[in-house]
């Protein structure tokens, strides 16, 4: 897991993995325990593997936004370069370190 100074972001990257740990353990248990149609558990376990879901997605969103600000170019082919180069032009904070 990569370290991040914004600790927002480090926040989420705790938090999506500790709700894909809970999320994997709730379906391992209803699916090796099992559970009736009919339950009442059946909907409140289905309400809180829908609320995780939305969690993680959530956090997922929030994590991309910020590497898509921060991530620098990967690739240094000719075409990559170019690229920054114009985008320079019009952003002149490309492929610095001073964000």
């Amino acid at each position: 897991m990569p370290v991040d100074s914004d600790s927002a972001i480090a926040w989420h990257r705790a938090q999506l993995k500790k709700l894909r740990e809970t999320l994997r353990s709730i379906e391992t248990a209803r699916f090796t325990v099992g559970e009736s149609a009919q339950s009442s558990r059946t909907g409140k376990t289905q309400k809180t593997i829908a609320e995780l879901e939305q969690k993680i997605r959530q956090s997922q969103h929030i994590i991309a936004a910020y590497e898509r600000q921060t991530r620098r170019p990967l690739a240094t082919d000719q075409r990559s370069l170019a690229k920054c180069e114009l985008e320079r032009l019009e952003r002149p904070d490309c492929g610095s370190n001073s964000r």
